[in-house]
């Protein structure tokens, strides 16, 4: 095993209620019902973004859950009714002060989850209903099911806070119908629930009050029957996907070579849908714009670790920016919406820059030694 993973599986053992565990965070909650494994993230003030001792419990019970054989599904769900997981708690690990490799250690880990996740050899079910932004992309995306709802909201935001979309994001955003991705990993537009199966980010479609029975027989299933019991609960979509009337804009924009030709082509379009996309480019962080380009550009050529291990080499470098933690600072701390992005033009962007995030560090990444 890693040594950290092995880090994990030294700390004394989980406080048990039932069926039921808490982790040491109190902030996850894990179930073990039948063939079934919940886990529940458990952080509802926080619209339950990850921090680093969720990542670590989590991690441990994937772990512990894929060779018990009294474990077929794994199932992820968010407590409360407003989020499954808003994200990383990026404040937390880019606080004045901290030293840069708390925010590394914790990408590094979260990493390493996410990409277990991705070959997890048991059925994994996320219920993506509410806001499922960054860090929650990652626990969900990469999983075989994936079930949303109409109160779902998705979004993949991070070129807003001076980052780029990790946890995988690269690959499975360039693997959309394009440019959508491109589109997406830019721009941090939202969808909502509808949008996630027309585009095929979830694999199926429920209804808020619906999803009560369907997590009920999903913990009743013995993993053979979930598709199913998925199948059993699926709502036809009703609503028709929302960029629809926007496809060829988006096609004729996001398929531009460059970032600055982008903007360019939004600019020669007088639309409204094209004047509010230029306008929100223009609020993110230049640095992030154009590599969030380079690494979607460059990610469908790049298998499914090689996505993971190229975006740790670009966040190593963003944090040693400081960019990222001006970004936060600026949207999530301050709030005063006023980031002083360096450079602070797109033009200005060179390619000297863009290759420093390509470049390999003292600290890399790999998934988990399992």
């Amino acid at each position: 095993m890693a040594s950290r993973l092995s880090n994990f599986l030294l700390r004394p053992n989980l406080s048990t209620l039932s069926h039921v565990t808490r982790a040491m965070s109190s902030e996850v909650l894990f179930q073990h019902t039948g063939k079934v494994g919940l886990i529940t993230l458990d952080r509802q003030r926080a619209l339950n973004a990850l921090n680093t001792s969720m990542v670590e419990e989590m991690t441990k019970k994937l772990v512990e859950w894929r060779t018990d054989d009294q474990v077929e599904v794994v199932c992820i769900e968010g407590a409360g009714t407003k989020a499954f997981c808003a994200g990383g708690d990026v404040v937390s690990i880019t606080k004045k002060g901290e030293d840069e490799s708390v925010a590394l250690n914790f990408f590094h880990d979260e990493f390493q989850m996410n990409h277990m996740i991705g070959t997890y050899p048991k059925v994994y079910v996320a219920l993506i209903h509410g806001i499922t932004m960054g860090g929650g992309v990652g626990l969900s995306v990469h999983g075989k099911y994936r079930v949303a709802t109409e109160k779902s909201l998705y979004a993949m935001p991070e070129t807003a806070i001076g980052y780029f979309p990790d946890v995988g994001g690269t690959y499975f955003l360039s693997r959309l119908p394009q440019p959508y991705g491109m589109f997406l990993g830019l721009s941090g537009h939202r969808l909502k629930g509808a949008d996630l199966k027309h585009l095929g980010i979830a694999t199926h479609f429920t209804s808020v009050d619906n999803l009560p029975a369907l997590k009920a027989d999903i913990l009743g299933s013995d993993g053979s029957n979930i598709e199913s019991v998925l199948s059993r609960h699926e709502v036809e979509l009703s609503t028709p996907f929302s960029l629809d009337p926007h496809a060829d804009l988006i096609k004729h924009c996001f398929s531009a070579d460059s970032v600055p030709e982008i903007i360019s082509r939004l600019q020669q379009d007088s639309s409204e849908f094209a004047g509010k996309v230029v306008k929100n480019l223009l609020r993110m962080s230049p640095r992030s714009l154009v590599l969030t380009h380079r690494l979607l550009s460059t990610a469908l050529s790049k298998s499914y670790e090689e996505c993971f291990t190229t975006e740790f080499c670009a966040a190593h470098q963003i944090v040693r920016s400081g960019e990222f933690a001006e970004g936060v600072r600026a949207l999530l701390v301050d709030k005063d919406n006023s980031p002083a992005w360096n450079p602070a033009k797109i033009e200005d962007v060179t390619e000297e820059m863009i290759q420093e995030y390509f470049v390999d560090r003292t600290r890399t990444w790999k998934p988990l030694d399992l």
